[in-house]
């Protein structure tokens, strides 16, 4: 089934290929420059840190609703071992089996494709069960290093949580960063929070998962305009599920992932960074979410700090 008009009406008015380039890899995070990643550490005041990521574990987010998507299982292959001789240093160690967008992480550009391409016009062919993604993988992110805005819809509107059928608009956004009396712009990655990680971390895994609030398709246009580098959020899909289009399934995704070069974040633990946020009165902060750098992946695990 063919893309709708007006999916391709909003993909015309966001789409950044060329903007930096016809070689470039890493789409808005080219607004990232020494000048912002300056600029965000004058936010740093007190020191105090606060971890975004989810805990990696077997019983984590994944309940087999996302075919491969396996959580953390985590071997033991030495415990103990006097590996250089009797009576020497002895060594643990361990491996981990995971799916790279188990639990808290980045999409990589060349996550999704329509219409046969990636990012920046090129073919969707160019991703291959061996190489991987030969174009847009997630270790084109690099050193990832700027200021994080929280906008926390669901504290804006006076609840734990968003209803499970709850797009996010432009205007929750708007309501959202006028509760924080914060302006995202240029180069900030911003983090969108719904409440629904709180349902997983209270100890629902399948309430955690669908129906789910999320990002409307109607947003993108919203980060666009504000030359936001990156966004993240605290669910399992980013997007609202099911979509608000029929049939109309990731279009965020793919607006902001194909069109305008602009990775997203699912599974984020939002919630301690909503009190704190509300705490110290200021929802800007200095945020360090470097992915793993797996060559030609898709998606990378990331444990993301904010520093206040």
């Amino acid at each position: 089934m063919s893309l709708p008009p007006e999916f391709h009406e909003i993909a015309r008015r966001v789409n950044n290929w060329g903007r930096w380039g016809d070689d470039d890899e890493r789409g808005t995070l080219n607004l990232i420059d020494d000048k912002v990643v300056r600029a965000a550490a004058g936010e740093v005041r007190t020191g105090r840190r606060v971890g975004l990521a989810l805990p990696l574990r077997q019983d984590g987010v994944q309940t087999g609703i996302i075919p491969g998507r396996v959580n953390p299982l985590r071997t033991m292959t030495q415990i103990n071992q006097e590996v250089f001789g009797p009576g020497g240093v002895a060594v643990s160690d361990d491996t981990v089996t995971m799916g790279l967008q188990a639990a808290t992480h980045w999409d990589a550009l060349a996550h999704v494709s329509h219409s046969g391409r990636i990012y920046n016009g090129r073919p969707a062919g160019s991703i291959t069960a061996h190489g991987g993604a030969a174009h847009g993988g997630i270790e084109r992110v690099g050193h990832l290093v700027s200021r994080g805005v929280l906008l926390d819809v669901a504290r804006a509107k006076g609840v734990d949580r968003l209803p499970a059928g709850h797009p996010v608009t432009p205007e929750d956004l708007d309501e959202a960063a006028a509760f924080g009396r914060v302006e995202p712009g240029t180069g900030d990655i911003v983090l969108v929070r719904t409440g629904q990680a709180g349902i997983y971390l209270a100890g629902d895994r399948d309430g955690y998962g669908f129906p789910s609030p999320g990002l409307s398709v109607r947003t993108p246009e919203w980060f666009h305009a504000r030359s936001v580098a990156a966004v993240a959020n605290d669910t399992l899909a980013f997007e609202i599920v099911p979509p608000e289009i029929e049939n109309l399934w990731l279009p965020v995704h793919a607006l902001h992932l194909v069109e305008m070069g602009l990775i997203q974040g699912q599974n984020w633990d939002l919630e301690a960074l909503s009190g704190v946020c509300a705490d110290e009165g200021r929802y800007g902060f200095l945020l360090c979410a470097t992915p793993e750098p797996f060559t030609g992946a898709t998606g990378a695990p990331v444990a993301p700090v904010a520093v206040f």
